[in-house]
C-alpha cells in the first residue's frame, strides 16, 4: 500500500512496499548507531534475493514519516501470513484465535526478518523530537493494522530502552532469554578462561585441543576478503545443515549471501574450517563497533566440538582481539552457559486489535514474566565463573 496513512501539520506517514523507494543515504541517516541489520543494504539483499516477498509470506510495508519531502523516520514492517522466521513464538495465540473462530493472520510485524538480534526498530532522525515522532510512527502502525485488517501489530526484539514508550502507547511487553558473552577487558582468551572454575576451564581447553587433534585448520576472513567461491561454499554448509536439522534448505539463499558479501563486507566475519585443505564447515558473523553477532553456521561432516569452536570460541577470541564489548551468539542454547555466556532478557511488544484477546494475552504475559524471571535466575545460578570473582 503506497497511499498516505495520515498527516499532521507538515508530517506525513506512508507505507511503502519496497526498500528501493528510499535512497541508501536517506535511510541510513536515520540510524543512531551501526547496528548492521537495520542498514539499507541488508533489506536490499533480502528483497533482491527474494527471501522476503509474497512467496515467502514476508510482504514489506515500510512505514515512512516525512517532514515535507524529507524522510525523518521509518519502521521496517511486514505483513505476515505465518509465524516462521520471527523467533518470538505466538503459535498458542494463533490457536486460541482459531478456537474462537477469529482469524489471526495476517498480522503486522516490525522486525528484521530471520534475525533474533535486538536493536533499533523505530528509526528516527536525531534532529527530530523523539517523543513526537514515536507517537506518530506507532499511530501509523496501528492505523495500517486497521486498514489492512490485521489481527494485531507486533514489534520484535526492540531495545530495552524503547520499551517504556511502546508500553505507554498500549503495547504489551513480552520477555524471553538469550545468552550473550561480555568482554570484561580481557587481553587474551586465557584471561577469560582464568575467570572460570577449573572444571570449566579444563573442559574448554579440551574441546579446543580436539580441533587440532582432528587436523582441522580454522581460517578467518573479513567479509571484504571473501570470494564468490567462499560464499558458494558457505551457502552449501548452511543449506545442508538446515536440511538435516529442519527438513528444509533454510530461509536464505545463495543470492542473499553473495549480496551481503558485496554490500556489507566490512560488517561481516566469515570463519571457515578446512581438513586437508578442503572446506568442511563455516560460521558467519555480523559486527558493529561494539558487538559481534553470530548468525549462521553449517557443515558437511560432523567433527567433534567444531560447532563450539567456530560458533563460540572463535567469536570470543575475535571480540577480545578487536575490543568488542559483547557477543550475541543467537537464539536459545543453554549449553552456552558452561562456556561463559550469560542470560539476558530480550523483548517484544504486542498490540491485539481484539480487545478481549488483548486483555487476556496481557494477563497471560504477566504470569509468563514470573516464569521467565525464574528461568533467568536459575540460569545465572549455573554460570561457570569462579565464586571468588563474583
Amino acid at each position: 500500500m503506497d497511499s498516505k496513512q495520515s498527516e499532521t501539520q507538515d508530517l506525513t506517514c506512508r507505507s511503502v512496499p519496497t526498500i528501493d523507494a528510499f535512497s541508501e543515504e536517506e535511510w541510513n541517516s536515520l540510524l543512531s548507531n551501526d547496528y548492521p541489520f537495520a542498514r539499507h543494504a541488508f533489506f536490499v539483499a533480502l528483497e533482491q534475493s527474494e527471501v522476503i516477498g509474497r512467496k515467502s509470506g514476508w510482504i514489506a510495508q515500510y512505514l515512512a514519516v516525512y517532514r515535507g519531502d524529507k524522510l525523518v523516520a521509518a519502521m521496517p514492517c511486514f505483513i505476515k501470513s505465518h509465524p516462521y522466521g520471527e523467533y518470538v513464538f505466538d503459535w498458542s495465540w494463533a490457536e486460541a484465535y482459531e478456537d474462537a473462530g477469529i482469524e489471526y493472520y495476517p498480522k503486522l510485524v516490525c522486525a528484521i526478518p530471520f534475525t533474533p538480534a535486538a536493536g533499533p526498530r523505530l528509526l528516527i532522525s536525531a534532529s527530530e523530537d523523539q517523543v513526537e515522532i514515536t507517537t506518530y510512527l506507532l499511530g501509523g502502525m496501528r492505523s495500517l493494522t486497521d486498514q489492512i485488517q490485521c489481527s494485531g501489530a507486533h514489534i520484535l526484539f526492540p531495545t530495552q530502552s524503547a520499551l517504556p514508550s511502546l508500553i505507554d502507547h498500549g503495547f504489551l511487553e513480552r520477555r524471553a532469554v538469550q545468552f550473550h558473552w561480555f568482554n570484561r577487558n580481557y587481553l587474551t582468551f586465557d584471561d577469560f578462561l582464568a575467570t572460570l572454575t577449573s572444571r570449566r576451564r579444563k573442559n574448554i581447553r579440551k574441546e579446543r585441543k580436539s580441533i587440532g587433534d582432528q587436523c582441522v585448520e580454522v581460517r578467518i576472513l573479513d567479509g571484504d576478503a571473501a570470494s564468490a567461491s567462499d560464499w558458494s561454499t558457505f551457502y552449501r554448509f548452511y543449506q545442508r545443515t538446515y536440511l538435516k536439522r529442519s527438513g528444509h534448505t533454510g530461509y536464505l539463499n545463495q543470492g542473499f549471501f553473495e549480496r551481503i558479501g558485496a554490500s556489507l563486507g566490512n560488517r561481516l566475519v566469515l570463519i571457515l574450517a578446512y581438513v586437508d585443505d578442503d572446506p568442511v564447515a563455516g560460521a558467519l558473523y555480523f559486527k558493529s563497533t561494539d558487538t559481534l553477532y553470530g548468525r549462521y553456521w553449517g557443515c558437511l561432516a560432523e567433527y567433534e566440538n567444531l560447532h563450539f569452536e567456530l560458533c563460540y570460541y572463535q567469536g570470543i577470541e575475535y571480540c577480545i582481539k578487536h575490543n568488542l564489548e559483547r557477543f550475541d551468539a543467537g537464539a536459545q542454547g543453554e549449553h552456552k552457559l558452561m562456556r561463559g555466556f550469560e542470560p539476558v532478557y530480550t523483548y517484544s511488544a504486542h498490540y491485539l486489535q481484539h480487545q478481549g484477546f488483548h486483555q487476556a494475552i496481557g494477563d497471560y504475559l504477566q504470569r509468563e514474566h514470573s516464569l521467565i524471571q525464574q528461568y533467568l535466575d536459575d540460569a545465572k545460578a549455573h554460570l561457570p565463573f569462579r565464586s571468588d570473582l563474583t
